[in-house]
């Protein structure tokens, strides 16, 4: 019996950069995906999640887009195909703990789980940053949403106790401790955001990639907005009507913040950590447009806490979570507080978080 899990992740900061070519810090979770199963005769690979089943003929995967979970098994079926795996028939029980449409990466984790169950029972290995860009592939190209590469990469390397400062062009990656006397509590508004039936995650990624085309008729080293600087930015004003400016603002911006949280991390300077966060939320709210007003809610409620370092959205947005770092001996009480006051504030009962960074996914003993 092959059993695999792999994790969700939170992100610490960074938001809609990955697709940029930029920086984001994210960490995985102990919430996540459990893929327990077996080779079985023939060419047929069965998937069990909850109550529901589906049949997967490895010699004929493809089928129109269902939107549901199985376009995810397809994908990552499909891809591991394509990229060489002599994958064998599985019989698969899929399970897990992550909240779905909360932007806390149950799809990356879905998907990372399945992989490596299917690699386990194929008696094959493969590096993690390959499977990353594989998964990636799996969600575009299958599910149709257009996602960066920070999901399926923290899954799979993310290290316990630590964030990742990852730069989503070179694939390379810092570890950022998270200092013992801080913890991470994640707030869940209940609204749910659905990326891909939205539309809206890929039409600001669509923006983007307009911006950069309008951007490099006058800068032609820009690949990515990534490349752009603040300065530039200002001096190519007139390339960039409403709302392209302003996403290119929250990119530019974000990128930034990124390297300044994860030095203010290291160093401890935490009011520079919770002021790079709330310009963070500022700017994803304002700039980018991704933000809800439960999401600012839960910001706000955060900020009047007293043990509060710093508060945002987190994910994709349009609904899902807020990250929130506190002190320690703070995080009861802070999770008490914003039960009561969300719910007070909104009738919404929120769900409420561990977000201790734990390593990332594997097969059980490996």
């Amino acid at each position: 019996m092959i059993e695999a899990r792999a994790p969700g992740r939170v992100n610490l900061i960074g938001e809609h950069t990955d697709y940029n070519g930029g920086f984001v810090m994210p960490c995985a979770i102990g919430y996540g995906t459990h893929a327990r199963g077996s080779e079985r005769a023939g060419r047929a690979v069965v998937v069990r999640t909850g109550d529901d089943e589906a049949v997967f003929d490895l010699d004929g995967l493809s089928a129109p887009r269902s939107g549901d979970w199985r376009d995810y098994v397809r994908g990552v079926l499909g891809e591991l195909g394509a990229g060489g795996v002599a994958l064998r028939g599985a019989d698969l029980s899929v399970s897990g703990t992550l909240p779905i449409g909360a932007g806390l990466s149950s799809s990356a984790s879905f998907e990372a789980a399945l992989a490596l169950a299917l690699l386990a029972i194929a008696e094959t290995a493969m590096e993690k940053t390959p499977l990353a860009l594989l998964l990636q592939r799996a969600e575009i190209d299958y599910v149709g949403t257009r996602c960066g590469i920070m999901d399926q990469f923290a899954v799979l390397h993310a290290r316990s106790s630590s964030a990742l400062l990852l730069d989503t062009r070179s694939l390379t990656f810092e570890e950022v401790a998270i200092p013992a006397s801080l913890a991470i509590v994640i707030c869940n508004s209940m609204v749910e955001h659905h990326l891909a039936a939205a539309g809206a995650y890929n039409e600001r990624r669509r923006e983007c990639e307009e911006s950069v085309a309008r951007l490099r008729t006058r800068f032609p080293d820009v690949r990515d907005l990534r490349d752009v600087s603040a300065a530039q930015l200002v001096q190519a004003r007139d390339l960039l009507p409403s709302p392209l400016y302003e996403r290119c603002r929250h990119v530019v911006g974000e990128n930034a913040r990124v390297l300044e949280a994860a030095a203010a991390l290291r160093s401890r300077d935490f009011p520079l950590l919770g002021a790079l966060m709330a310009a963070s939320h500022a700017s994803l709210r304002d700039d980018y447009a991704v933000s809800c007003d439960e999401l600012d809610a839960l910001v706000r409620l955060a900020g009047e806490f007293p043990g509060t370092i710093g508060a945002r959205m987190t994910g994709g947005g349009f609904g899902g979570c807020t990250v929130n770092i506190v002190e320690r001996r703070d995080a009861e009480a802070f999770s008490a507080y914003i039960a009561a006051a969300y719910r007070h504030e909104t009738g919404i009962g929120p769900e409420i978080y561990d977000g201790t960074p734990v390593a990332g996914a594997s097969i059980a003993g490996g």
